[in-house]
């Protein structure tokens, strides 16, 4: 990864464009699948979230309280948006502050692989971690009786998650940013997203005006909310208001993360 060569014919060849980006998205790959631990809880958890879910909420069909959803139809909605929040903005963040710590990100920086290149393999590292947490998510709601996202809904929910997945990278990026160290990089992460899962209704839907409006505003709720239309109903187009609140956020990320983001722990 770090030179980013390869041999051909006896002689070293650099690795330009696609295939530069391809061998980075592999080598993320194969960082996170050689620690089968971190793996193995990253697709778990959710899956045993659900589960329990399931067990808990099974029973309870469609209600006003869910917003006209079964119980069942809303959680999968809103733990799949949380996991993709985990993929994409608690481990991105933790990840690169560790690597910053342990000198990691200083050598990336001086090979001749682009920056560019690097956060959009790591952009694409979560995107495929987001989906395979999704669609387990979804299979194991499907045992508990939920329908599968409808047909017509595919591309907005393949739209959705993408973006969302580069909003919650570019915030993630930009937390690894302001944390000055590797040890208080968990405290600091968890300390931005408990509250906002909670006020957005990831467990729990929030009937309060007040705090509905204050979490319109933030990116979570958008992105459950998105995610909510795209798993629950069969009407074609896009939800502009959430997928630019999204967008929004994920273009202050970038610009927090293009500004303050150093590649050196002496530069903390």
């Amino acid at each position: 990864m770090s030179n980013a060569v390869l041999r051909a014919e006896g002689r070293p060849t650099r690795l330009r464009g696609p295939a530069l980006l391809w061998h980075q998205i592999r080598y993320e790959q194969l960082t996170f699948w050689r620690n089968p631990q971190s793996a193995f809880f990253t697709f778990v958890f959710p899956v045993v979230v659900i589960a329990v879910f399931g067990g808990l909420f099974g029973g309870i069909g469609e209600s006003e309280f869910y917003y006209g959803r079964s119980a069942l139809q809303y959680y999968v909605s809103t733990i799949a948006a949380v996991s993709v929040l985990g993929s994409c903005y608690s481990q991105l963040a933790i990840v690169l502050a560790a690597r910053r710590q342990n000198g990691m990100l200083k050598r990336v920086r001086a090979t001749p692989l682009p920056a560019s290149a690097y956060f959009v393999g790591l952009l694409a590292h979560c995107v495929v971690v987001s989906v395979v947490d999704v669609l387990l998510i979804t299979i194991v709601g499907r045992l508990y009786g939920v329908s599968l996202p409808a047909a017509s809904q595919l591309p907005t929910l393949a739209i959705t998650l993408v973006l969302g997945a580069a909003a919650f990278c570019a915030l993630g990026v930009a937390v690894a940013s302001l944390i000055r160290n590797a040890e208080a990089a968990p405290s600091v992460v968890q300390f931005v997203l408990f509250p906002l899962v909670f006020i957005s209704g990831t467990y729990m839907p929030i009937h309060s005006g007040l705090l509905n409006g204050i979490a319109d505003a933030l990116p979570v709720k958008p992105f459950n909310d998105a995610l909510l239309r795209a798993f629950t109903t069969d009407h074609t187009g896009l939800p502009w208001r959430d997928l630019g609140v999204l967008l929004l956020w994920g273009a202050a990320g970038a610009v927090v993360a293009v500004r303050r983001f150093r590649w050196d722990p002496r530069a903390e």
